[in-house]
C-alpha cells in the first residue's frame, strides 16, 4: 500500500464531520477556505453557518452593505479577507452572472483567491486534479520524505507542489487533498503528535532519523512591533458617545473606533489629557477624564502588539450625532472594542 492510499484509508476513518464537505458548492466551499485561512476550524465554523444562513447565494452576499459583511465577520480577524470576499461576491454575481470560475487558473484571477485556495476549489468543487499545499501539507511530506527545505522560502512552495502532485491520484484528487490537510490537523501536528499511534510510524523519514521535531524547516521570523493605543470614550449627558470609521489602509480597515490617541509608549493621565483636550476635543467642555481598567490590554496580531487603554471622557456639551449604547453594538468593531462594549466597561 503506498503513501496516498494508506492516507486516503485513514481520512475515511477519522474525518472531522464539517459541512464544507457535504457539498461541492464552489460557494460554500470558497466561504469555508477564506474564512479557515489563519484561523482554526472550531472559531470559522459558527461563522461559516452564520454567513451561509444570512447570504444564502453569492448574490445574497454581493447585494449586501459592506458594514453588514464586516459586522458579521467581527471576531474572526484578518478583516481584509471580508472585505475581499464582498468585492469577489460583487465580481461574481455582477460580472460572470453568479457562476463562479471553474478552474484553478481562472480562480486564481478573484480577488483574495491564492494558489492554495484556487487549488482547494478547484479540487473540492471541480475534481480538477491540482494538489494543495498549506502548513499541515509542508509539516507532512518534509516529515514523511524528510525534506529540509526551508518553507519561508519562496521556492518551496514549488518543489512541495510538484512532490505533492507527483504522489496524489489523478482520478481522486480532492480526497487526497482532504486527507493530507486533515492528516496534518488532527495527527501530524506541530508539536509533539502522536508518532506512536500514526499509519505510517514505519515508513516516515523523520520518524526514523528522529527528525520529527526538527521539521519542517522555517527560519524566517516575524517582526512584532508594538503599538500603543488610547481610546478615548466621550460621553454626553444624554450617555451618548463618539465613534469613527478606519478609512485608512492598514488594521481594521473599515471597521469602527472610539477616537484615538496613538503614542509611543504607555501613557499616564496628563498625556492623555493634554492631547485629548488639545487634538480631539477642542470644541467641547471636558469636565473629567479617567481611565477604565487598571491593566492595558495587550491585543496581539500577526506582526503588531497592541497595547490599548481605554478612558472615559465626560463633556458638557451634546455631542452632536452622538451614539447611544443599543445603537453602538451595531457597528463593526475590531473585537477587542467590542469586547470592551459588551463588558459594559464604558460606563466605568
Amino acid at each position: 500500500m503506498d503513501f496516498s492510499n494508506i492516507l486516503i484509508k485513514w481520512y475515511l476513518q477519522n474525518k472531522r464531520d464539517l459541512p464544507w464537505r457535504k457539498t461541492v458548492d464552489p460557494y460554500q466551499i470558497w466561504l469555508s477556505e477564506i474564512m479557515l485561512q489563519q484561523t482554526r476550524v472550531a472559531q470559522g465554523m459558527p461563522y461559516f453557518f452564520a454567513f451561509t444562513k444570512e447570504f444564502p447565494t453569492v448574490k445574497d452576499l454581493a447585494d449586501a452593505p459592506e458594514e453588514k459583511v464586516l459586522k458579521l465577520w467581527q471576531g474572526l480577524g484578518y478583516y481584509s479577507r471580508a472585505r475581499n470576499l464582498h468585492k469577489t461576491a460583487q465580481y461574481i454575481a455582477y460580472d460572470l452572472k453568479g457562476v463562479f470560475p471553474d478552474s484553478y487558473k481562472e480562480l486564481l484571477k478573484l480577488k483574495g483567491v491564492g494558489e492554495y485556495t484556487a487549488a482547494a476549489i478547484a479540487s473540492f468543487s471541480y475534481n480538477e486534479s491540482v494538489p494543495v499545499v498549506d502548513g499541515n501539507v509542508f509539516r507532512v511530506l518534509s516529515r514523511y520524505f524528510d525534506v529540509e527545505t526551508d518553507i519561508a522560502l519562496p521556492s518551496a512552495k514549488k518543489e512541495f507542489t510538484a512532490l505533492a502532485n507527483e504522489i496524489m491520484p489523478k482520478d481522486n484528487p480532492a480526497v487526497f487533498n482532504q486527507a493530507i490537510m486533515e492528516f496534518g490537523a488532527l495527527q501530524c501536528v506541530p508539536k509533539s503528535p502522536d508518532c506512536t499511534n500514526c499509519n505510517f510510524n514505519e515508513s516516515c523519514a523523520a520518524l526514523q532519523k528522529g527528525k520529527v521535531s526538527q521539521l519542517p524547516v522555517k527560519s524566517k521570523k516575524v517582526k512584532v512591533t508594538n503599538r500603543y493605543f488610547n481610546y478615548l470614550i466621550l460621553e454626553d449627558v444624554l450617555g451618548n458617545t463618539l465613534i469613527q470609521k478606519r478609512t485608512e489602509k492598514g488594521i481594521w480597515h473599515n471597521l469602527y473606533e472610539f477616537p484615538l490617541l496613538e503614542t509611543q509608549s504607555v501613557v499616564g493621565f496628563d498625556v492623555v489629557s493634554k492631547r485629548g483636550r488639545e487634538e480631539l476635543f477642542p470644541l467641547y467642555t471636558i469636565i473629567g477624564i479617567e481611565e477604565c481598567s487598571e491593566a492595558t490590554v495587550v491585543h496581539k496580531l500577526s506582526h503588531q502588539h497592541l497595547h490599548i487603554q481605554f478612558w472615559k471622557v465626560k463633556v458638557k456639551e451634546k455631542i452632536e450625532n452622538g451614539i447611544n449604547a443599543e445603537k453602538l453594538k451595531t457597528f463593526p468593531f475590531p473585537i477587542v472594542i467590542y469586547n470592551f462594549i459588551e463588558k459594559q466597561e464604558i460606563n466605568c
